[in-house]
């Protein structure tokens, strides 16, 4: 299975099936990915209706087909506007999709339509925790032991999200065998130091922390 980083929180996950997770491309200043350049999508996860997570997922989903995947009030409303192919869900729910089990989970952040959440994917085996925009909450060691997170995707940009420290104590409870920090330095409001995190990390558990450049792919 392959990995990008997209830069702030998009992702895209290769493997049976391509996923792109919050892909904000256009306007992002640290990502050298086009939206033209991604050709290729199956599934399509919004977390929340932010403007630096919807980014590019519209014309990203009309150019590849993907379908989208969000809480219900806002698949709903994108698939009325925007007439795209879009499937609700909330929190707690499962879909299995093309091979794919997706897992919508609890978050902690404003939105504006519904309710900001997390995704936890399941594929080819392997099991990735996007955590969407999110403060620290108690329920993630509740995620950690219902699911065997291999790779956890996690915010450490402090501000709007969680910073280093309490993003560790997450890390700690959740137990991914991997963490990518995300949502961190795209513009001076976030800037942060992921290295600090990385040693807050390896201080309280055996957790690997992978540091990406945007635009970065790696394997695991």
């Amino acid at each position: 299975m392959k990995i990008t980083w997209l830069g702030h929180s998009g992702f895209i996950v290769e493997g049976s099936r391509t996923i792109v997770i919050d892909p904000f491309l256009t306007g992002n200043p640290k990502t050298p990915v086009k939206p033209e350049d991604i050709v290729k999508c199956d599934i399509a996860l919004l977390t929340h209706d932010h403007a630096d997570h919807t980014g590019d997922i519209i014309p990203i989903c009309r150019n590849t087909g993907a379908t989208l995947y969000s809480t219900h009030e806002l698949a709903t409303a994108l698939a009325e506007r925007e007439k795209l192919e879009c499937e609700g869900m909330n929190i707690g729910g499962t879909l299995s999709r093309r091979g794919v089990e997706i897992n919508m989970v609890y978050a902690q952040h404003s939105t504006t339509t519904g309710d900001t959440v997390g995704f936890v994917v399941i594929m080819d085996g392997k099991c990735i925790y996007h955590a969407g925009d999110t403060g620290l909450f108690g329920d993630m060691k509740i995620i950690g032991d219902f699911f065997k997170i291999n790779l956890a995707l996690i915010p450490i940009g402090d501000r709007y999200t969680m910073g280093p420290a309490s993003a560790a104590h997450a890390v700690e409870l959740l137990r991914p065998e991997k963490v990518i920090p995300m949502h961190y330095n795209t513009f001076p409001l976030i800037e942060v130091d992921p290295f600090a995190f990385k040693e807050q990390v390896e201080s309280l558990c055996p957790t690997e922390v992978v540091i990406l450049n945007p635009g970065d792919r790696v394997s695991f």
